[in-house]
């Protein structure tokens, strides 16, 4: 049961949005914590610039198929995916919420769980560690052009280049230093991975907090009901159901193996919290973004809950092989 209990940062999650909806951020205050909320955001993409070692970089571009694969389905089929839930009429998925839905579509991957549940199911690790690195770095461009493409397609509006540029200056500027810095300072950084936690996970927090503060005094909580929180809950399913489908599937008819099918299915099926929320405090900048990120959260909890089911089930099936494997070995003949 223990699996489908929230983690302890979802949990703090859902803190931060009670702390925001009863305290929100106002006035003098909001202002210098978004100052401070900007510097923990550099901060974030300057760790995952100086984590990510070189050596894994280059091994992993050797597995290009694998690779493509992954950023099509990451790029390409969750963004179709998330422009056919534009059918669903306002009054069943209000708009501000399909907004949320159609800007996880066009996030990438996670980098951690992705990794994670690949090694406990047995898949090919480098490939992800590769994989869903090189999903956040070409996100950073992706991403803000995917908006611009798909919200003025839907007639949502789009956003100015200076959204790419900010982009640029405060997430991808970081994330270049760490790694120019990343051969001095990358195996020290890795080596105090719990010390350094509370920056990855702290800086989210605090968009959350962000943005929340200012949804709530826009009115966020008087503008959706309990339904259209179920209604997103259920999209969010469907998006991931469909999208574990076809790569589980789509691997195997591509004829990769079974580790490869394990890297696809999970860096193919996430999509990144981390790197999402400080996204979306730059691209929707001067908007209320409690909308848009609420279905990401939400999408975040699920992915967390319905791959580790798979990332077992796969481990449960490689251990069977295993033993059937030696049964055979030592029943047959010298």
């Amino acid at each position: 049961m223990r699996r489908f209990l929230p983690d302890t940062f979802t949990t703090l999650l859902v803190c931060t949005v009670i702390l925001a909806s009863l305290f929100p951020a106002s006035g003098t205050f909001a202002g210098y914590f978004g100052i401070a909320t900007d510097l923990a955001i550099a901060a974030l993409f300057f760790l995952h610039g100086a984590r990510l070692s070189r050596d894994v970089v280059i091994a992993g571009l050797l597995h290009w198929r694998l690779h493509l694969v992954i950023l099509l389905t990451t790029f390409g089929i969750f963004p179709l995916l998330g422009l056919g839930l534009g059918f669903i009429p306002d009054t069943i998925l209000p708009q501000p919420l399909y907004l949320g839905i159609l800007f996880l579509c066009v996030l990438p991957s996670t980098v951690q769980s992705s990794i994670a549940f690949t090694s406990m199911a047995g898949g090919n690790v480098p490939a992800a560690i590769c994989s869903a690195s090189a999903s956040n770095i070409f996100g950073m461009f992706l991403t803000p052009l995917l908006v611009g493409l798909l919200f003025s397609v839907g007639g949502h509006g789009g956003f100015s280049f200076d959204a790419l540029q900010q982009i640029l200056l405060q997430l991808l500027a970081p994330f270049i230093v760490g790694q120019i810095l990343q051969p001095w300072i990358g195996d020290w950084i890795r080596a105090k991975k719990k010390i350094l936690m509370p920056v990855d996970r702290g800086s989210i927090l605090m968009v959350v907090y962000l943005a929340f503060s200012t949804a709530v005094v826009e009115g966020l909580w008087h503008t959706f009901s309990i339904a259209d929180i179920a209604v997103v809950i259920v999209a969010d399913m469907v998006l991931l159901g469909i999208v574990l489908v076809l790569t589980m599937l789509g691997s195997r008819w591509l004829g990769f193996n079974k580790a490869d099918e394990i890297t696809i299915t999970f860096c193919g099926s996430k999509k990144s919290l981390a790197s999402g929320v400080p996204m979306a405090n730059v691209i929707f900048s001067g908007q209320s973004i409690g909308a848009i990120v609420l279905p990401l959260m939400l999408f975040h909890q699920i992915q967390l809950m319905v791959c580790a089911v798979i990332a077992q089930k796969y481990a449960a099936a490689a251990a069977r092989r295993a033993t059937e494997k030696e049964i055979d070995e030592a029943a047959s003949p010298a």
